[in-house]
């Protein structure tokens, strides 16, 4: 339906002693904004600080209840929390005041999530010492969205560069228990959650190419045999189930196919096996996916790089490129449910 309004996408502030303040300023200035209707979620006075950091200045309308907000696209409006005080917080380090401000800003954008007023969310980089610090009883902030969104489905973290998505079976977890975690079913469980996440996000048949475990892929067994037991009868399995899916490829190389435009994502079976090549091939322009969830949160890849904040140089790409695809994951949804 062509007269679909665009994506009301909630803008999250993230930790106040990194900078998030002045990315989330720089975002706000940027044209890309007229595209959706968004609502900035966060204390007035911390974005004060960061259009100071960032040397320019924006004029926001600001209500204190989400229901006063009249959303339009090209005129974002500042819901302010009236939360912290930036005075009282300390830049460049984690605190439990920055991560209570935070996490409290998340919670207020899943709930106004759950009760339809806006379709998608992006944040500004969280520091997890924070969150830990203010309480925070959550692995990461994919467990708290699930918990908040009342989900008990499927879901996952997906690493995105441009058109190269990264997904993995196992996330926050020592490396010495990957190998005891994976499975048939649990690398499947990935599979799906990928090809499903991507096809919101606007492929019709996304080509997943599924990474190994071990060196050179295993070698026929001489260096691991997960290959042959685990992962490559979760791929057949997947190709029954019709997704485009192959593997598995040793880690080394997978992703210069995957860069080359052979595959569309790559599954990796532990955390910095793709983490590692995505940002090798793209820090600046990395961008979280939290997937699988009631609607498309995006974030950032990189953290809140407290060894930065205030001077002012910190590189506003990557809040670009989440802004987009949560705007487009946004719209998509909007558009499915209209």
């Amino acid at each position: 339906m062509s007269d679909v309004l665009p994506a009301r996408v909630g803008l999250v502030m993230g930790d106040p002693c990194g900078i998030s303040p002045e990315l989330m300023a720089k975002l706000l200035a940027m044209p890309e904004t007229a595209q959706a209707a968004l609502l900035v979620i966060g204390d007035r006075r911390v974005l004060a600080a960061g259009e100071k950091v960032a040397k320019m200045s924006l004029n926001l309308p600001v209500v204190r209840k989400a229901e006063e907000a009249m959303l339009s696209a090209g005129r974002p409006i500042f819901l302010d929390l009236e939360h912290l005080d930036p005075r009282n917080i300390t830049l460049r380090e984690a605190s439990a005041a920055g991560g209570a401000f935070a996490m409290a800003n998340f919670k207020h954008g899943l709930e106004l999530a759950k009760r339809g007023i806006v379709d998608a969310l992006c944040f500004t980089p969280f520091n997890k010492t924070a969150l830990r610090l203010a309480g925070n009883p959550y692995e990461d902030e994919l467990q708290l969205a699930a918990d908040v969104l009342g989900h008990k489905g499927s879901y996952g973290e997906f690493n995105v560069l441009e058109k190269i998505w990264n997904a993995r079976v196992t996330s926050h977890v020592p490396l010495a228990k990957v190998s005891s975690l994976l499975s048939v079913e649990r690398i499947l469980d990935a599979l799906r959650l990928t090809n499903s996440a991507m096809q919101a996000a606007g492929f019709a048949r996304p080509r997943i190419a599924v990474a190994a475990l071990n060196p050179h892929g295993g070698d026929g067994g001489n260096f691991g045999r997960e290959e042959i037991d685990i992962i490559a009868p979760a791929v057949e399995k997947a190709k029954a189930m019709q997704l485009a899916v192959e593997g598995p490829f040793p880690s080394d190389t997978v992703y210069l196919r995957a860069r080359d435009g052979k595959f569309d994502a790559v599954l990796s079976m532990f955390h910095d096996q793709g983490q590692i090549a995505i940002k090798l091939m793209g820090f600046d322009k990395g961008v979280t996916v939290l997937g699988g969830l009631p609607i498309p949160i995006c974030t950032p890849a990189h953290g809140t790089a407290y060894e930065i904040a205030g001077q002012g140089i910190a590189n506003p790409e990557a809040t670009r490129q989440a802004f987009r695809i949560a705007c487009r994951m946004g719209a998509a949804r909007r558009l499915k449910a209209a």
